[in-house]
């Protein structure tokens, strides 16, 4: 497969400044963009046919968590933003499962596609993980599975949405709820959001779109799959730095392996 062959370059001409300056501009201003349309259709049903090939392969777990991805904190109560407690449950398959003739690896090696992310997100280079396993990862939601609110750790996050159930699993968002970098947590605010009395901003997408999303300082989860058909998502991971790897203990929390 050629690059052309997998990203509709007529709609998303991911080679051109202007259009990469574009994109830019709206994920600075709006904290995510997307791009529906993204991969061309004989290339989606590659990477569907793949994903759903290897499906039972993939590690399952579930995990409860903090909003803010951090342990415990003993100078907050139980119940407290900063402690309190949600659910993330999925599957998972990782980069070391992912061919070698895939269209997902074929668009994360391109260099025109990381030289256009690189260009929109502001980063000078990007690189992919060190680590076996966590540059490209296929994610599975089946009935039931969500990913509870949290804030990324990373500054920005790049998914394709590879098959949508027929209910729930909503991508839902507030954005620029803290600022980390400042060391505001704003724990009244989350407080909020997961009390119900503010309401996030919903993301609609259908199978095809790259989303890129800014979770830093955005807090976003997805609901529940309320549907027998799984939800199927690939992520595409890259690192500003070359020679960084995924913890070893992150490996095992989210794959059940180290290699």
């Amino acid at each position: 497969m050629t690059i052309d062959t997998i990203i509709n370059l007529s709609q998303h001409p991911i080679a051109d400044k202007a259009f990469a300056a574009q994109c830019a501009a709206t994920l600075d201003q709006t904290g995510v963009l997307v791009l529906p349309d993204f991969i061309q259709p004989a290339a989606l049903a590659d990477i569907h046919a793949e994903s759903l090939a290897k499906q039972g392969q993939a590690y399952f777990c579930a995990q409860n968590h903090s909003v803010y991805l951090t342990p415990h904190n003993p100078d907050y109560a139980d119940d407290h933003p900063a402690n309190r407690q949600v659910t993330s449950s999925k599957g998972c398959i990782c980069d070391d499962e992912v061919g070698a003739n895939s269209a997902l690896r074929t668009l994360y090696d391109a260099h025109v596609f990381r030289d256009f992310v690189a260009a929109t997100t502001g980063q000078a280079a990007l690189h992919p993980y060190a680590d076996p396993l966590s540059s490209i990862n296929i994610h599975y939601a089946k009935r039931g599975q969500e990913l509870g609110w949290h804030f990324d750790n990373s500054s920005f996050a790049i998914t394709l949405l590879i098959q949508k159930p027929d209910a729930g699993s909503a991508f839902e968002y507030i954005k620029a709820l803290r600022d980390a970098d400042a060391g505001e947590m704003n724990f009244d605010g989350v407080a909020d959001l997961l009390d119900g009395k503010v309401q996030p901003d919903v993301l609609t997408m259908d199978p095809g779109t790259l989303v890129l999303f800014r979770g830093r300082n955005a807090i976003h989860r997805v609901s529940p799959n309320e549907s027998d058909k799984t939800r199927m998502l690939a992520v595409l991971a890259y690192n500003a730095e070359a020679g960084v790897a995924l913890s070893e203990s992150a490996r095992m929390t989210f794959y059940g392996r180290l290699s």
